[in-house]
Parts: structure tokens; C-alpha cells; sequence
């Protein structure tokens, strides 16, 4: 893991500072709410329907044993006593005072955590593949660019003011597990012919009120360029992109009226002309960074477990943890273990200050002290022997999480929505709960097998309903919350937006309807291989209108 050098505990140091006198003048009143409103962003804090909310990076979504433990303590001490965790792998504080709140970042930084650019309209934090340095599918481990974003981002005096936030994601694998077509900016690792490593280039990707997948601009960008090619697509965005209008702001859209050769035109233009500057990316500079994101030293090939076999054949549970909740490591003997934050009824993303405790036990007893979090608000145990899984899943089970659903109809994504949010329109947290105590049965989530349901509040979409399999977007109608149905959406390689399918639902006919979609799959599917969105892409929307709505 990255760890502070000197300038970044001064830096860290001196924005708490700044930032306890501006809470102190607002408190005091010398500064009104609008006056004190930059500045709170600026430091990942929010006005949020009933309280302030604080927003803490976590940059690529990984931390440590140690940093969880910190995020414990201050839930309990600060908060309400628990976290949530975001689809940017990031956690919002929802419930603290706005007094405490120095005293919070003053508390992150002792564990070199912050909360700098979680808000404004500036380069947010850079996310990446939450199976990153363990995928037996890598090209390479996309971390130490996402870091080297980070540290050319952060507090970058160009790109302070965009005209709309900007976010950055990075994969290092074919199969996409960070989104990287609904993104500002996103870059897949690979190699060319001669094996040197590059990216593919993605840039106008978006959800929110008009959902665009990206357009590749460049099919491989050798390494050493990354920057210089990154700082020529931002300061085409920061002088073309509109400001009259913030719901046009985002270069999605610029991408979309310009059109994506001409932008492309404009960026590599731009490119040309500081290409051969500091920007350059020299090789000795990247091999320093990747240092820190090495493997343990202690990760080594491990044979076959004839006592995991064993445990598996005793106990079903135990069995069905492994099959749904583990990924193929690149070192024999080890997986990846999903830690699903989506108990059945529960709120998704959201751990207590006691789970977080647990889970950096867990992280320190067996995962090599690494933690991440997924932009699907799971946990991941990056590095797990074979050998000890049996011993996770059962503190995973005194701590209340070894929910065997990662992937399943269960493990939903959801913004906070009305609950807490001041923009949204309707509730996702009771609406998740519901649907997912309607397929709590296990039997039944194996049957369905993988399936995305996605929900958003508000057409915001923080909950990436746009790319869900079944999406669900909170609407108001005359003063009362309806649901908006889409289908077919991915936010993987195969990224697509879905189609909206009709007319909304209310509070009481919603989660009908989503069984419905289900049983409508089950009985169309040509096998219990075709998963939900293989068939609505083979069948189209008729079938599952007309079982809705009685008519395709």
C-alpha cells in the first residue's frame, strides 16, 4: 500500500488547520452557509436533508487494518455508530456535527486517511478494479497508476474549478470490474505487440440525467504518457466544456455535441503540444510506485486443501460461501474473498463500527492486512490462503457477515436516497430491503443466479440504475414516490445503458413487479446457464412489458 511521504502529512496537516478555522467562523456566524459552502466541499462535506455528512477518500478502495479500525472508532465517538460504503470506494459518515468534524479529519490523518476532493468540481477520487494485484485475469496491477493520478490530481491548480466534477477510473483486466465505460476518464491496462504496457483511452462515459457510455480515443497509450495524455483531455474539457448550464456541464456531454473524433482530434492536438514536457513519465518513478503495491512476501503457491474439500462436502453454508463469495486468485492456494455488506434486508453498504473492527481483525489474522472496498459497497479480502477460509467464514459469521450472495439478486446496490439525501425523490434503502427479503431464500438466489438490480433515488444516479440488469430510478408524481423500471443495462466490457420499459410503480406494486421480471426470466431462459441479462438481450423488452404491463 501507498504510504505519506513528507509532503503529504504537511499537506494533510495544514488543510485540517485551514479547514478547523473555517468551521469555527461558520459556527461563530462570521461565515453564512452559502459563504461557508465551497469550502465545506472542498473538504467532502455535505448538506444533506437532515444533518451534515462527511465524505472520506479511499483512494482505489484500499486500506488497511488499521485505517478500518480508525473508521470504527470514529463511527462510535462521532457518528451513530456505523459507516456506508459508496459506489466511488469511499465511506460517508451520514450523522456528525459539523464542530466535530476537524477533529475527524485530524483523527484520519493520524492514519494517513482524508477527506480532500470527495466533493466539488474537481478530479474525485480515482477508483479502480477491487480485485486489483490478486486477478489471475490481469495485465497488471492498475493501483499504482490510479496512485499516480492521485498525486497529480490532488489539489492540481488547473483542475480545481472544472465545470463539473470529473471521475477517473482504472482496470487491469479485459473483463471490466471498475466501470471504466461510465466514467469520465477510463483507462484499461494492456500490451502491445512488443509487450509494453499501455492503456486503452475512454473518455465522455456518465450516468445521472443523460447516461452516455464512453468513447475510446486511443487504442493504447504507452505508460510513460499517461499524465501528459490525462492533463491534455482535462484541458480540453476545462475550455470547452460549458458552465452556463450544470446540467450539460460534464465533458459527456461536450464529447456527445462536439463529437468523439473531434474531441479526439483535440485532445491528441493538445497532446503534441506538452507531451515532451515534465508530464513524461519516467520508467524509475513508476517502478517506485509500484513498490508499494507488491505482493506479500509471505504469498506463496499453496496446494490443493484436502481440509477445505472436507469442510465444504460437511457444511452446505460453508460451501455455498465459497462458491458465490470467492475470485480466482493469480497465486495457487489463494483466492479473493467478497465480504457482502447486503444482508438480507439490510441497508447495502452500510457496516457497523463493530463489523469494521471484525473485518480488520480478519484482514490481519488472514488477508495480509489489506482491505478493499468494491464500487458494488462490498469489502474484499484481497489475499486469502485457501487454507483459511474456514476460520474467515466463521468470524465472518459472528460478526454478521458471511452473506454467501455476491452477485446475486440480494447483493444490491443503493444510494442513501431520501432518507438522508436533499435531492432525492423517492426511498432506495426500504425499497432494497424489501426486494431483497422477497429473495432471501437461498435455494431461490441460486436459481435466479446472477443478477444486478441497481437502485437510484433520484436521477442523480448515485445507485447506477442506469447500468443495473433491472435498474430502478425513485420518481415524485403528484407528491407520492414511484419506481422507474430499465432493463439490459452493464457497467462491465459489455457496457450498455437500460431501457426504460414503461410506466412507473408505486411504493406497493414495485417489488410485484421486479418478481415478475424474475419469473418472467425463469420461465424464458433457454437454460439455468443464461444468466438475466444474456436473455433480455436475446429476447428484448416484448416479453417482459407484456408480463408486466399486459401488453409488449
Amino acid at each position: 500500500m501507498y504510504r505519506y511521504d513528507e509532503f503529504d502529512h504537511e499537506f494533510v496537516q495544514a488543510r485540517v488547520a485551514q479547514f478547523r478555522d473555517q468551521v469555527e467562523r461558520r459556527v461563530s456566524g462570521e461565515l453564512t452557509e452559502d459563504q461557508f459552502k465551497p469550502l465545506r466541499l472542498q473538504n467532502g462535506v455535505y448538506l444533506q436533508l437532515h444533518a451534515y455528512m462527511l465524505r472520506i477518500a479511499v483512494p482505489y478502495g484500499t486500506l488497511n487494518g488499521r485505517q478500518m479500525r480508525k473508521l470504527a472508532h470514529i463511527a462510535r465517538r462521532y457518528d451513530r455508530g456505523y459507516g456506508h460504503f459508496t459506489t466511488r470506494q469511499n465511506l460517508q459518515f451520514n450523522w456528525p456535527k459539523l464542530s466535530d468534524i476537524p477533529d475527524i479529519l485530524a483523527e484520519l490523518a493520524e492514519v494517513e486517511m482524508h477527506a480532500i476532493q470527495t466533493s466539488g468540481n474537481c478530479i474525485r477520487n480515482v477508483t479502480a478494479d477491487h480485485f486489483a494485484g490478486a486477478a489471475a485475469d490481469e495485465v497488471a496491477d492498475p493501483r499504482p497508476y490510479a496512485e499516480i493520478l492521485r498525486q497529480w490530481s490532488s489539489l492540481h491548480p488547473e483542475f480545481l474549478f472544472l465545470p463539473r466534477k470529473f471521475k477517473v477510473a482504472v482496470t487491469g483486466a479485459e473483463r471490466d470490474r471498475a466501470a471504466i465505460q461510465v466514467h469520465d476518464i477510463g483507462l484499461q491496462l494492456k500490451r502491445d505487440e512488443a509487450g509494453r504496457i499501455g492503456f486503452a483511452v475512454y473518455i465522455g462515459g456518465g450516468q445521472g440525467r443523460t447516461p452516455m457510455i464512453a468513447k475510446k480515443i486511443r487504442d493504447f497509450l504507452p505508460e510513460e504518457d499517461l499524465l501528459s495524455y490525462s492533463e491534455a483531455i482535462l484541458r480540453v474539457y476545462n475550455l470547452n466544456g460549458r458552465r452556463d448550464n450544470k446540467y450539460k456541464a460534464r465533458i459527456k456531454i461536450l464529447v456527445h455535441e462536439t463529437g468523439a473524433d473531434e474531441i479526439g482530434r483535440q485532445v491528441e492536438e493538445e497532446w503534441e503540444r506538452i507531451r515532451h514536457g515534465a508530464l513524461k513519465l519516467p520508467a524509475d518513478e513508476v517502478e517506485r510506485i509500484r513498490a508499494y503495491f507488491a505482493a506479500p512476501d509471505a504469498l506463496r503457491p499453496l496446494p490443493p486443501s484436502a481440509d477445505l474439500a472436507k469442510a465444504r462436502r460437511a457444511d452446505p453454508e460453508f460451501d455455498a460461501f465459497v462458491t458465490r463469495n470467492t475470485f480466482p486468485h493469480r497465486v495457487p492456494g489463494h483466492v479473493s474473498v467478497t465480504i457482502s455488506l447486503k444482508a438480507i434486508g439490510g441497508t447495502p453498504g452500510d457496516a457497523t463500527a463493530d463489523q469494521m473492527d471484525a473485518v480488520a481483525d480478519i484482514a490481519e489474522r488472514f488477508a495480509h492486512d489489506e482491505i478493499r472496498v468494491s464500487h458494488e459497497q462490498n469489502l474484499i479480502l484481497p489475499h486469502v490462503a485457501e487454507t483459511d477460509l474456514r476460520a474467515i467464514y466463521d468470524a465472518l459469521v459472528a460478526a454478521d457477515l458471511a452473506v454467501a450472495n455476491a452477485g446475486l439478486v440480494t447483493d444490491i446496490i443503493a444510494c442513501p436516497g431520501l432518507d438522508y439525501c436533499a435531492l432525492a425523490n423517492a426511498r432506495s434503502i426500504p425499497l432494497a430491503q424489501r426486494i431483497s427479503q422477497r429473495f432471501g431464500d437461498t435455494a431461490r438466489q441460486r436459481e435466479i443466479g446472477e443478477l444486478k438490480i441497481k437502485i437510484s433515488g433520484c436521477i442523480n444516479a448515485c445507485g447506477h440504475h442506469h447500468v443495473g440488469h433491472i435498474g430502478i430510478l425513485g420518481v415524485e408524481k403528484k407528491g407520492e414516490e414511484f419506481y422507474q423500471i430499465s432493463l439490459g443495462g452493464s457497467g462491465a466490457e459489455d457496457a450498455a445503458i437500460g431501457h426504460i420499459i414503461g410506466h412507473g410503480f408505486s411504493t406497493e406494486t414495485i417489488v410485484d413487479a421486479v418478481e415478475t421480471l424474475v419469473n418472467t426470466y425463469l420461465a424464458s431462459r433457454t437454460s439455468p446457464d443464461e444468466s438475466f441479462l444474456a436473455a433480455y438481450r436475446r429476447l428484448g423488452q416484448a416479453p417482459f412489458k407484456e408480463a408486466l404491463y399486459g401488453t409488449a
